[in-house]
């Protein structure tokens, strides 16, 4: 009889307890938007409301009620003005969040993780703010020649960590923030060619939108720079990943079937007046020619990263990831190396070897840019008219001459050489344009 009366109590108790105490609230600042995370002890049972004259963004939690010690630490940035919050008579907890412009709220919840416990999330966008991405214009609609642009997505940041090193505790956003900004820096001093970061600091973008920036910027490669881990902290290396078959298949079927992605250009052809079966090849044929060249362009940062330390895998390797599916952009995801490990934790935190990181990428991706740079740039406009030959064995200088049909006298002046007894195997002679 007492175990139940006790029960009956517990429970009574129980019933009496807010269901969430909301511990605290963190604030990120995006381009285009600001994310405000609430950290609960259980999932938030909530609703949002606005209200205008001024503009507020009203907050309910059911049941709930805010945790000792909780503060708001003066939450301010060009969207939010401050914060008010008050515990209710029917035990609901009321946020309200004082703006400085009418804006689109999306709220979402968020289960524990290895960083944080349960969060409400709340995305503030202003209200002109679509979402969408801007269509891209051809090269044809461009005046002159272009620079070659390069999309540098930082991986994680904000709520979303990323792994975290054993020893310092290091965070992968952090790491990939660093590196993409050396990276950017030196591209950009690169004559021909460009680059633009999806993320500027320390917040979160999601997967697809990652994505749509690089389209938007009409970015000829899209580089994802993460650092990787593992449960065992001996493993170490970097390593390069393309989009796997399976991957880009998938990513096919869910453009085709999603209507709005009528709108939507791939390689520049618009998929809204096709039929199912013509816009299935020209998506094919577009998937098919950016997975080739987002091989070609990892084979080379692969080799580049293989002459500054230890590679893991002996290969570039191929998943599914989602920030490598875009189906006209060239794309590729490298992990920098296993901040699991203790030894590459610290080279991480090393501005360094954060250096000789970017500059490896930096090297790979120039190499495949001038070995193949895209039409309507600089690099193309350089290398327009320029032919190059490897001298074989048997070849002559008359010979090569016929066969390009230029004089022989101008092959020489071009090449600096008198005679068949200067040129020699593997040599590679400029074919001047006639």
């Amino acid at each position: 009889m007492k175990k139940i009366l006790a029960l009956i109590v517990l429970l009574f108790t129980t019933t009496q307890l807010p269901a969430a105490q909301v511990a605290g609230v963190r604030l990120w600042t995006a381009p285009d938007h600001t994310r405000l995370v609430f950290d609960t002890d259980a999932p938030a049972d909530h609703k949002v409301f606005s209200l205008s004259g001024p503009d507020r963004l009203v907050i309910d939690f059911s049941d709930a009620s805010l945790a000792e010690g909780f503060s708001d630490n003066g939450l301010e940035d060009k969207h939010l003005a401050g914060m008010r919050r008050a515990e209710r008579p029917d035990g609901s907890l009321r946020v309200v969040l004082d703006l400085k412009q009418a804006v689109r709220p999306k709220t979402f919840v968020l289960k524990p993780n290895a960083s944080y416990g349960h969060r409400l999330v709340v995305d503030l966008y202003p209200v002109d703010a679509t979402g969408k991405p801007r269509v891209a214009k051809s090269t044809s609609d461009m005046k002159g020649a272009r620079d070659v642009v390069v999309a540098v997505d930082a991986g994680h940041g904000g709520e979303d960590p990323g792994a975290a090193g054993s020893r310092f505790r290091t965070k992968e956003k952090d790491v990939t923030l660093q590196i993409a900004r050396r990276l950017k820096r030196l591209i950009d001093a690169q004559p021909g060619m460009r680059a633009v970061l999806t993320r500027t600091g320390d917040y979160y973008i999601g997967l697809r939108k990652r994505m749509a920036l690089a389209r938007q910027h009409r970015a000829d490669l899209f580089v994802s720079i993460h650092a990787d881990a593992f449960r065992d902290k001996r493993v170490r290396g970097s390593s390069v990943y393309v989009l796997s078959k399976r991957g880009a298949s998938s990513e096919a079927a869910r453009w085709l079937a999603e209507s709005e992605n009528a709108s939507d250009l791939v390689g520049g052809v618009s998929l809204d007046d096709k039929d199912d079966v013509l816009a299935s090849v020209l998506l094919d044929l577009s998937q098919s020619a950016t997975q080739h060249a987002s091989l070609s362009a990892a084979s080379e940062v692969y080799g580049q990263l293989r002459r500054v330390g230890k590679v893991h895998g002996r290969r570039v390797q191929q998943a599914g990831f989602m920030v490598l599916k875009s189906p006209d952009v060239p794309s590729m995801l490298v992990e920098t190396g296993f901040i699991s490990n203790p030894t590459e934790e610290r080279n991480m935190r090393d501005p360094k070897h954060q250096e000789l990181m970017a500059n490896a990428i930096m090297s790979g991706v120039k190499t495949f840019f001038d070995r193949a740079p895209p039409p309507g740039t600089l690099l193309a406009e350089q290398q327009k008219g320029t032919t190059e030959h490897v001298i074989a064995r048997g070849d002559t200088l008359s010979q090569i001459a016929h066969r390009y049909q230029v004089s022989l006298a101008t092959l020489r002046r071009e090449n600096q050489i008198r005679s068949d007894n200067h040129i020699r195997i593997g040599q590679v002679l400029v074919i001047p344009d006639t």
